[in-house]
């Protein structure tokens, strides 16, 4: 039986290049590798989710500017549906430029979020959650997501959370959650520690709870229970998009795994993506 995954947030073009180091000012650098793809937490997320033999629907604004044919000619290629929540927008989409560093894997990255292209609730089709089985909120369209999580709650369908940074809204959202899946820099307001993070989210009723570490173990709490779980060490090539790509492999495992079981199994898809240069090589690499 195929699992349905709704992910509602950022969908950006990302033009990635790999390079000896970010450039300084005034600075001209070669790249020595270079690739386009659709980006943003949600986006890789449904990406990866759909990847993974599921079915991903991707809930964001997009528009009609020439320069989204580039993010629905990538997300047509791994079978991620779209529903625009603005088809009138215009303007170019939101671009991340982003610069890898060869030796060590690192990224640097510029780009424009959501903000300029908030959606309206309005425009939530009212069959949106038919089918759906898992429901990811990165946070970048808060109202929209708000809204879509106290319907997805009413029907007992799971909501994961992308806490990739601390959004003003998410004390609205977080209330609804089964799953935060947050990064260290995930601050709520007046936290200053990790244990305080976890307080605060677990005070808001989340019963299960991740902080990521990146190449360090994930910190977990589920149901009070306290852990972590190691996760696989590799040299990466590119950490590009790993949050994302682990947050969509979350969503994959969960439907069928245990709390932690999921959190390790999407741990080690994510390292074989760091392995690789940019957002999508690593899925081409069918054989493994």
């Amino acid at each position: 039986m195929t699992n349905h995954g709704l992910f509602i947030g950022l969908i950006t073009v990302d033009l990635i290049y790999l390079a000896a180091s970010a450039p300084q000012n005034n600075q001209k650098l070669v790249a020595s590798d270079y690739t386009v793809a659709a980006g943003g937490p949600a986006t890789n997320a449904a990406v990866t989710f759909s990847y993974l033999g599921n079915h991903a629907t991707l809930l964001g604004v997009l528009g009609s500017h020439p320069m989204t044919q580039l993010i629905r000619g990538d997300l047509t290629q791994y079978h991620v549906d779209i529903v625009d929540l603005d088809s009138s927008v215009n303007t170019p989409p939101p671009v991340s430029s982003i610069i890898v560093t060869q030796s060590t894997g690192e990224r640097a990255v510029i780009s424009i979020n959501a903000v300029k292209t908030p959606a309206s609730v309005a425009a939530i089709p009212p069959n949106i959650l038919h089918n759906i089985d898992v429901v990811l909120i990165d946070g970048h369209q808060m109202p929209v997501g708000y809204a879509i999580a106290q319907m997805a709650k009413a029907h007992h369908i799971p909501i994961i959370i992308d806490g990739g940074s601390w959004k003003p809204g998410f004390q609205e959202v977080l209330p609804l959650v089964d799953y935060a899946i947050c990064s260290a820099n995930f601050r709520p307001p007046d936290c200053n520690s990790e244990t305080e993070v976890i307080d605060y989210l677990r005070g808001l009723g989340i019963p299960h709870i991740a902080i990521t570490h990146g190449e360090q173990p994930i910190t977990y709490c589920s149901h009070g229970k306290i852990g972590a779980i190691a996760v696989p060490g590799i040299q990466p090539v590119d950490t590009l998009g790993a949050g994302d790509i682990f947050h969509g492999a979350f969503c994959h495992y969960i439907l069928q795994a245990s709390f932690t079981d999921a959190l390790d199994q999407a741990a080690k898809i994510a390292a074989k993506a760091c392995q690789y240069f940019g957002t999508r090589r690593w899925m081409d690499e069918r054989s493994e």
